[in-house]
């Protein structure tokens, strides 16, 4: 699919869309379009009113297809998005080939977020499938969608929409595939091609690698896989850059929850547990492809958290590679051992400036913010005003919670350095954070993201839980205005 600027309508466009916002703008808006495709003004009013993600479908004498589109009154950059891969979902069986996009009356900027909606509604959710797969004019080789615009930054939109949506769609894959499709070889090895198309370094440390740099923490959650756990380290580095960045991102690409096994009604959906991994891949190709001037280290620890004889286990006391011991109390809370090694890592061998992980963590969060929020623990008040900046303006939310000294007492430990589980069923995301933060070395400008209930969920895009790609853009967002 080619997405062209155009600054002319072509009078034989067979589709054009229009896009209105809820304003005072709206009646006269609506009246031009009227006029000029000689439609029913007052029908067109009173059926359609610019609802968010509402549309309408007419058609003008000479048999073009008009498509007005509404944006709701105040849309964030998130609402935009999900209105045109709403249309272009719910249209892409009834579209030609080519398709125009009227930008002429809405701000310049907002080309990239209808460009991204566009393409995503063209996502194929069926990845496996061997029959039935269809194809639809507008999202193969030869479909155009044209953006109508006089803005001379038209283009610059476009390529930064095409680009982020590109990246979203393959983090979609990577978290809508199944345990036996995705490894922590599968993971290293997009991350290994992704560097060498975008010209960013990546380094794999595996099994032998991690023991003999002590990756214990790491080692003990993948030591009862057939698929053994690696490290993956990316660096992306502008010659511009001012500040260093580390991202650290959970990758389980499977968590059975090991002897602590989780019940079996919802275990499928735990190919989802590598959602930070997705975010950390996809803001390094993203900031590699669009060439941001920023420094930027990835780290994903990727394993799987399987049951076999020799998974750890309660009870055991394994060391890290921060030197410090852990008592295990739940193997289920694999997912911040492995960050224990992947932040300490990145903090004893780059020194980041700033220090962001992401994590599907804990069901705790899922509980207090649901799915249309992420939790967010910070002790620095700045990177949390900056994130959630970012996260209001991309429509990816964040919320903050306490990390107050008072919950590490979850967390300590009889017999070692520090527990992995308060064994409490309260404030599990904040112990959970309490316990990250003993493996920073006290860095005074880390963040932690729980996403649990926000990379992999009900859509109105799937008829199951499917990947979001939650924090791609958030982060970008963050990185493109950081002072």
């Amino acid at each position: 699919m080619k997405i062209n600027h155009i600054s002319q309508l072509n009078p034989n466009t067979k589709v054009i869309i229009f896009s209105f916002l809820q304003d005072d703008n709206f009646e006269t808006q609506l009246q031009k379009v009227s006029d000029n495709f000689e439609l029913n003004f007052e029908l067109l009013k009173q059926d359609f009113n610019a609802d968010l993600k509402e549309f309408q479908v007419v058609y003008a004498p000479n048999n073009q297809k008009v498509i007005l589109l509404g944006l709701g009154k105040n849309p964030n950059s998130s609402d935009i998005i999900k209105s045109f891969r709403t249309l272009f979902l719910k249209q892409k069986s009834k579209l030609p080939n080519e398709v125009t996009i009227d930008f002429q009356n809405l701000p310049e900027t907002w080309i990239e977020y209808a460009v991204i909606g566009s393409m995503l509604g063209g996502y194929d959710l069926d990845l496996y499938k061997t029959e039935g797969r269809r194809t639809f004019p507008v999202f193969e080789k030869e479909g155009i969608i044209n953006i109508l615009s006089t803005a001379e930054t038209t283009e610059k939109f476009i390529i930064r929409g095409k680009a982020i949506s590109k990246t979203q769609m393959q983090m979609f894959d990577l978290m809508n595939a199944p345990a036996n499709k995705k490894t922590p070889y599968t993971l290293s090895k997009w991350a290994i091609d992704s560097g060498k198309k975008f010209d960013y370094s990546v380094t794999i440390l595996e099994k032998q690698q991690l023991k003999s740099q002590k990756l214990d923490a790491l080692l003990a959650v993948g030591q009862g896989s057939e698929h053994p756990p690696v490290l993956i380290i990316m660096e992306y580095k502008s010659p511009e850059a001012k500040q260093k960045i580390g991202l650290v991102g959970k990758g389980v690409t499977f968590d059975t929850g090991g002897i602590s096994i989780k019940s079996s009604a919802n275990m499928h959906l735990m190919k989802s547990d590598m959602g930070g991994a997705a975010a950390v891949f996809g803001i390094i190709e993203l900031a590699a492809k669009l060439k941001l001037p920023v420094h930027l280290i990835g780290i994903v620890p990727a394993c799987e958290n399987s049951v076999d004889g020799k998974s750890f286990k309660p009870s055991d006391v394994i060391d890290s590679y921060s030197g410090k011991t852990i008592e295990i109390i739940d193997t289920d809370a694999e997912g911040r051992l492995i960050l224990a090694d992947g932040l300490n890592y990145l903090v004893r061998n780059y020194q980041p400036d700033t220090m962001i992980d992401l994590a599907t963590l804990t069901g705790s969060c899922v509980a207090t913010l649901g799915y249309h929020a992420a939790g967010m623990f910070t002790n620095n008040d700045n990177l949390a005003q900056n994130l959630t900046k970012a996260a209001d303006q991309t429509g990816e939310r964040l919320w903050r919670l306490p990390l107050w000294d008072i919950y590490k007492e979850d967390i300590t430990s009889d017999i070692a350095d520090v527990r992995n589980y308060s064994g409490k069923p309260i404030a599990g995301a904040i112990s959970a954070t309490k316990f990250l933060e003993v493996f920073t070395e006290n860095h005074q400008n880390w963040a932690h993201l729980d996403i649990a209930g926000t990379a992999f969920g009900d859509t109105d895009f799937a008829l199951q839980k499917a990947g979001t790609a939650f924090g791609v853009r958030l982060l970008l967002e963050f990185l493109e205005n950081m002072g």
